[in-house]
């Protein structure tokens, strides 16, 4: 046997040791085995029996445990060499660049690995090049001044010896280049670049400045390129006309730049992706893009674009945040993402909508859109992972046909009209993490019953006509998920459940989870949260954001000892209700704490001096209750202004006017009386922003804080449609192997 390609085997656990006996192989590729794991004693066999090997491929096999020296004795006939992603760490040995066959070569994304680029011998055979995601140190000039034979160099999240390097003359020869991720600035070097060889070029994710290039300044009339990435630059101007004469172009990636102006007719029917989201693009859309009989991904949202689009073949569309008009648009049968969010579009949701079996995506959210549900669209969720049809003027009652085994992950259907009963067949969506049906008129009672669901992440239910006594949940773990709880603005009255917040086990403890984003690679959640006092839509839920919210409804009773224990706990409001009795001294315990409004409720009693331990509390609200005593001093509450007393007649102390009898009284004791054992786990996660009282205005942080207050597109792989970039790069020519990582429209 001289060739073995045992890709995507799905072989688990140490290489079968085999291998090494067939002494005879020429080519050996064992890459995408995920599971796979090659030790030490096994590499050496390969290399010590395999003496005749010319292509060795071990892509995505773990070899964290191996010496990269280990490789130095591979055999001189090698003439490619791809260890990809595969955790090695520690100097890779010079010898490797000099092997006198060697053509590809291959160790990207290992991110501990090191060494010195030789000066290469001009004779050197080496077409191929990728050290992206590695800490080599790149002399850029150098490099391509001595390798006279490359074509494809990838050098993503590197690091560059010195500035940006000037782009040379003679990297005209280059047919592949990947410069992504580096933070280059200034402007590109068109000239240098010779676009009648040049297939693939990525320089992606930089600061460069600049317009794109006229045809005449780099002959892109007999251009032969391919793959274009330029997005998320700072690149101006217009689209040049060779955008739509280039025959050969089949991914356009302009996304997250300054372009201005139209979108011309496109001249060729290459085209398989194009991206030109987040610029400032205007007019019509051009009718030549329906011709493109190729395109699957089509992403122009966050643009001023309007008119009408026929809709052929695409598999992912995005069109959200533009100025569309008119009845919504059907998008293709074997669309997988549609969304048209944030458009002004009228009309009804057809129910020819519900013949679209392979919508996974389905985003019609702020629009006009009005009339019934389609009473289908539930079938839909066999396939459907996250429906929005928020902030429309949608009537009627909810779907009632959510099958078992179904996919829905999210649901959001906030700003409407609907009516009557939630349906019980939700609790089919096993699935399900987002909840969203605020601001509807939706008659019922708690839906206890949805504590069954694993996932549940996000439940609002504000401004409903929900009523009657919430509860205490009648499963043994209820809610083991529960984040983000929102039943304000509604007509619940009775008893707070104290057992409904002692099992809230994901607000004990959130903070052991990564800090990470709701949704997935496709697409993020977003949610509106009455946060510090102001209803603020949060673009970008983190898994770390909780938050209580009860305000607005009939509940009396005393506040629940139990919220004691919810340490993770960011907001509590508990506001405008009939509560009774004194404040919890064990809320003190709810050190991550950012705001807690209790105002206009019937409570009595001192303000523990515990409270003060809450040194994370940015806002307070205790307006309107029967509260008396000294406040308490230090810390936060030294930052609270009038307004978050008012109402209370028999408090006093700063910063109120009316001086308390004792002032020793005021004064903290020594170290709290409430121990942190008590109550579990002490997380560490402590953010905070800058925000001195109620009222006072407050300013977010831009590092670690929960918020992303802006148009930023939802990150979403391709990876369905065309599979892994690198991937179909890799696979296309049988000797370059060339090789990209994953791409987002």
């Amino acid at each position: 046997m001289t060739h073995l390609n045992l890709t995507y085997s799905s072989i688990a656990g140490e290489v079968p040791s085999q291998i090494s006996h067939l002494s005879k192989l020429v080519s050996l590729d064992l890459s995408k085995n995920y599971y796979m794991r090659i030790e030490m004693p096994s590499l050496k066999r390969l290399i010590q029996n395999l003496t005749h090997l010319n292509e060795l491929f071990l892509d995505e096999v773990d070899m964290s445990s191996v010496s990269p020296a280990s490789f130095k004795n591979l055999s001189s006939s090698l003439t490619s060499l791809c260890l990809y992603n595969c955790g090695l760490k520690g100097r890779f040995p010079d010898n490797i660049f000099h092997l006198p066959n060697l053509q590809l070569l291959d160790v990207s994304y290992n991110s501990n690995l090191n060494s010195s680029l030789p000066n290469y011998n001009r004779s050197s055979p080496l077409k191929s090049l990728r050290l992206s995601g590695t800490r080599f140190p790149i002399d850029l000039p150098n490099l391509i001044s001595n390798l006279k034979s490359l074509k494809e160099l990838y050098l993503s999240w590197c690091n560059f010896i010195g500035s940006y390097p000037t782009l040379l003359p003679n990297l005209t020869q280059i047919t592949s280049l990947d410069l992504s991720y580096n933070n280059f600035t200034g402007q590109i070097s068109w000239s240098c670049l010779n676009f009648e060889r040049l297939t693939y070029l990525d320089l992606s994710y930089n600061n460069f400045i600049g317009q794109l290039p006229d045809p005449s300044s780099n002959k892109s009339s007999n251009s032969q390129l391919e793959y274009l990435f330029l997005n998320n630059n700072a690149l101006n101007g217009t689209l040049p006309s060779w955008v739509y004469t280039i025959p050969s172009l089949s991914y356009l990636y302009l996304n997250y730049n300054q372009l201005t102006g139209y979108i011309g007719e496109f001249q060729h029917n290459a085209l398989v992706v194009l991206g030109l989201s987040n610029n400032k693009l205007h007019g019509p859309l051009p009718m030549s893009i329906s011709k493109l009989v190729r395109l699957r991904g089509l992403d122009i949202s966050f643009n001023n674009l309007s008119g009408h689009l026929p809709l052929k073949h695409l598999d992912i569309l995005d069109l959200r945040s533009n100025l569309l008009q008119g009845p919504l648009p059907l998008p293709p049968l074997y669309t997988s993402f549609f969304s048209v969010s944030k458009n002004n579009l009228t009309g009804e949701i057809p129910s020819l909508i519900c013949n679209l079996n392979s919508l996974e995506y389905l985003d019609l959210s702020y629009n006009h859109l009005s009339n019934m549900i389609p009473p289908c669209l539930g079938n839909l969720s066999d396939s459907l992972i996250d429906l929005n049809l928020q902030n429309n003027h949608l009537n009627g009652t909810i779907p009632t046909t959510f099958s078992k085994g179904n996919y829905l992950r999210s649901l959001k259907l906030n700003g409407n009209q609907l009516e009557g009963s939630l349906p019980r067949s939700l609790v089919n969506c096993k699935g399900l993490e987002v909840l969203d049906l605020g601001n509807n008129k939706i008659n019922d009672t708690f839906p206890r019953w949805l504590e069954t669901l694993p996932e549940l992440r996000v439940l609002v239910l504000r401004s409903n006509k929900f009523h009657g006594i919430i509860g205490n949940p009648k499963t043994k773990f209820p809610f083991p998920n529960l984040r983000i709880i929102d039943l304000s603005h509604n007509e619940f009255h009775g008893l707070l459940p104290t057992n409904f917040f002692k099992h809230l086990k994901a607000i004990m403890n959130a903070n052991a989870d990564k800090l990470k984003y709701m949704g997935d690679d496709y697409y993020q959640d977003s949610v509106m949260v009455a946060m510090k006092g102001i209803l603020i839509e949060i673009v970008k839920i983190q898994t770390l954001f909780t938050t209580i919210d009860f305000s607005n409804n009939s509940s009396k009773g005393e506040i629940p000892k139990s919220i004691g224990k919810l340490r993770s706990l960011k907001g509590l409001n508990f506001s405008h209700n009939n509560l009774t009795g004194h404040l919890p001294p064990l809320l003190g315990n709810l050190t991550n704490l950012e705001w807690l409004d209790l105002s206009s409720n019937m409570l009595t009693g001192e303000i523990p001096r515990q409270w003060a331990d809450i040194t994370s509390l940015e806002v307070l609200n205790l307006s309107k209750n029967h509260l008396v005593g000294p406040i308490p001093r230090g810390k936060q509450f030294n930052t609270f202004t009038n307004d978050s007393y008012n109402g209370n007649l028999g408090l006093c102390g700063f910063p109120l006017t009316k001086a308390c009898g004792n002032v020793e009284g005021q004064q903290l004791p020594p170290a709290s009386t409430i121990q942190e054992d008590d109550f579990g786990f002490k997380n560490g996660f402590n953010w905070k922003v800058v925000l001195l009282g109620y009222g006072c205005g407050f300013m977010f942080g831009l590092g670690m804080g929960y918020l992303v207050f802006s148009s930023e597109k939802r990150k979403w792989l391709v990876n369905i449609v065309y599979g892994e970039r690198h991937e179909k790069v890799r696979r296309s020519k049988k000797n370059a192997r060339g090789r990209v990582s994953g791409r987002r429209i």
